[in-house]
C-alpha cells in the first residue's frame, strides 16, 4: 500500500510541480534577501564594510561596551561600593521630523556595578555583579551568562571577590549582612585583573531598532581590597561619529568627594540584534513555500477521496485507517524531502552571498546550521502530515487549505510583522522556532519579531508543538474513519 501511494504521489503532475513550487519559492526569496542586503559601518577609515562581529568566549556575537573605572587587581582581592543612585535618558520615536524625544528614565536592563576582567580587550571573559534599571540585582559573566539576586530599584551595596580563578558576587541591604548572589569560575584569570566600577545601558528597544540609551550611576563607600592605585577610567568600545574620529555618545566620570558618578551607554552581553545579519533569516521565505507542500497534501487526500465517491458512489467508503497512514507517509516523506534541497540550498548559499557582499553577519557553528536545515524539513514533514489529517477530517479542500494556512502560515507573518507572537507558542507555527539561528537570552530585550529574532519557545520546544498538532488531527482522523469500519464489522 504504501507503494501504491507514493507511485499515485509520483505520477500526479499537478503534486510534483507544488514540491517543485515550494522549492522555488524559499529559494528565491531567501537569496534575493541575501543578494539584496548591503550593511556599511563607520570605522577610524571613515564609513565602509562592518567589520566582523566581535564574539565572546563561547563563540556568541556579544557587545562590550561600557564605561570603566578600574584599578589593576594582582592576585586575590575585591571590592565593595554602593550603587546609590541611577538616571538616565532614552531617545524616544521622534514625532516631529528631525526634533529629537528625550525622556528621563533608565532602560530596564540598564546596568551599573562591580566588574572584573582579564583585560580591557573587547570579547574577553569577565564577571559583573550589578544593580540593573528594573530587573534587580544580577550577576552575569561571559556575556550569555545571567543569575538573579534580589528584586532591589533602590540603592544597594555590593561586593565582587576575587579568588584564583573563582569570583563571587554579593548584595547587601546595609553594607553589613551579606548575601551572595553567584559564584563563577574564569578559567585562565591571569594574576593581574582589571576590576572596577561600570555603567551601561544598551538602549530602548521599539520598531525593530534599538534607540540610544544611558545612564548615570553614583557610587560611594568605594573599598578596595588588594590594590591601591590611581583610578584609571576607559570608554571600552566606544563608537565614533561619521568622521571616524570623534566618540559616539561617550561616556565620563565625575568624582565629587568618596563619590564616583559614572556615565555610560552600550551593553555587556549577547548582541542578538546587533550583531550581524543572522542565517535565519535565508528561511524568510519557507512560510510562503510552506503553502504549495498543505494544498498537495490536503490534494493528495481529497482527489482519492473523490474518486471513491466515484467508484462506490454516496455514500463513500471511508478511507481505511491503513490507507490514510500510508498516505500520512509518503506526503510526509515527500515533503521532508523538498524542504531539505529548499533549506539545503538557501541556507549555505544566502551566506556565502551575504559575506562575498562584505556583510556583517552573526556567527554560526555547523550543528546550528545543520540544525536549522534539517530542522525545517521536519517543520515542512509535520504542516503536510497536519494538511492531511485536516483533509481526512473534513473532507473539503478549500476548507481544508484554509484551515492548514491559517493554523501554520498565518501565525508565523502576524509574527514577522510583530503581531500576536505569542501565537507562535500555541499554535503550529510555533515549530518555525526549529529555524532560529540566534538563541534568546532572558537578559536581553528585542523587539517581539521575528524579523529581530524572536521566538518565544526554544528550538526543539516549537518544533515538538508542531509534531503534536500533527500527531493530533492524524490521530483523530484515524479514529473516526476507523469508527465505521469497526461499526460494519459487528
Amino acid at each position: 500500500m504504501l507503494r501504491t501511494e507514493w507511485t499515485r504521489f509520483r505520477v500526479t503532475l499537478g503534486l510534483m510541480l507544488a514540491m517543485a513550487a515550494s522549492v522555488l519559492v524559499t529559494v528565491s526569496l531567501g537569496l534575493l534577501i541575501a543578494g539584496g542586503v548591503r550593511s556599511t559601518c563607520v570605522t577610524e577609515q571613515g564609513e565602509g564594510p562592518c567589520p566582523a562581529p566581535l564574539v565572546g568566549p563561547d563563540g556568541t556575537a556579544v557587545r562590550d561596551k561600557y564605561y570603566f573605572v578600574h584599578q589593576p587587581l594582582k592576585g586575590n582581592g575585591s571590592i565593595t561600593a554602593r550603587v546609590s543612585g541611577m538616571t538616565g535618558q532614552i531617545r524616544m520615536p521622534h514625532p516631529v521630523p528631525g526634533v529629537r524625544n528625550i525622556e528621563q528614565g533608565v532602560v530596564p536592563w540598564a546596568k551599573a556595578g562591580l566588574l572584573v576582567r582579564q583585560s580591557l580587550k573587547q570579547g574577553t571573559p569577565y564577571a559583573a555583579v550589578m544593580l540593573t534599571g528594573d530587573h534587580g540585582v544580577r550577576m552575569q559573566y561571559n556575556y550569555t551568562h545571567d543569575m538573579a539576586g534580589g528584586p532591589h530599584n533602590g540603592p544597594q551595596w555590593l561586593r565582587l571577590t576575587r579568588s584564583g580563578d573563582t569570583v563571587t558576587g554579593y548584595e547587601s541591604d546595609d553594607g553589613t549582612t551579606w548575601t551572595e548572589v553567584g559564584t563563577v569560575t574564569l578559567t585562565g584569570l591571569p594574576e593581574t585583573a582589571e576590576v572596577g566600577l561600570f555603567a551601561t545601558s544598551p538602549g530602548a528597544v521599539w520598531d525593530m531598532a534599538v534607540a540610544f540609551s544611558h545612564i548615570t550611576a553614583t557610587f560611594d563607600r568605594i573599598d578596595l581590597q588588594g590594590a591601591n592605585g590611581p583610578w584609571r577610567h576607559d570608554d571600552v568600545g566606544v563608537g565614533l561619529e561619521s568622521d571616524g574620529k570623534t566618540p559616539h555618545h561617550p561616556g565620563g566620570v565625575v568624582e565629587s568627594g568618596d563619590k564616583l558618578i559614572v556615565t555610560g551607554g552600550g551593553d555587556i552581553g549577547p548582541a542578538v540584534m546587533l550583531g550581524g545579519i543572522r542565517a535565519d533569516l535565508m528561511l524568510i521565505g519557507g512560510a510562503v513555500g510552506l503553502i504549495p507542500v498543505l494544498v498537495a497534501a490536503v490534494t493528495f487526500f481529497t482527489t482519492e477521496h473523490r474518486r471513491r465517491l466515484i467508484e462506490t458512489g454516496p455514500p463513500a467508503q471511508p478511507c481505511p485507517v491503513r490507507l490514510l497512514a500510508a498516505k500520512a507517509m509518503v506526503v510526509g516523506a515527500v515533503a521532508f524531502v523538498a524542504a531539505l534541497v529548499s533549506s539545503g540550498v538557501v541556507v549555505p548559499v544566502g551566506l556565502a552571498i551575504l559575506r562575498a557582499n562584505q556583510n556583517q553577519v552573526q556567527p554560526i557553528t555547523l550543528s546550528t546550521e545543520l540544525r536549522m536545515i534539517v530542522g525545517y524539513a521536519a517543520l515542512t514533514a509535520a504542516a503536510a502530515v497536519l494538511a492531511l489529517g485536516l483533509a481526512a477530517l473534513v473532507k473539503r479542500a478549500g476548507i481544508a487549505i484554509g484551515l492548514a494556512i491559517a493554523l501554520v502560515v498565518v501565525p508565523y507573518l502576524l509574527a514577522t510583522a510583530g503581531l500576536a507572537p505569542r501565537l507562535l507558542m500555541i499554535t503550529p507555527a510555533a515549530g518555525f522556532a526549529i529555524t532560529q539561528s540566534i538563541p534568546m537570552f532572558a537578559h536581553v530585550d528585542v523587539d517581539p519579531s521575528v524579523l529581530a529574532g524572536y521566538y518565544p519557545l526554544p528550538p526543539w520546544a516549537g518544533l515538538t508543538v508542531a509534531c503534536a498538532y500533527a500527531a493530533l488531527a492524524l490521530g483523530v482522523a484515524m479514529a473516526v474513519h476507523a469508527r465505521p469500519h469497526h461499526s460494519a464489522s459487528r
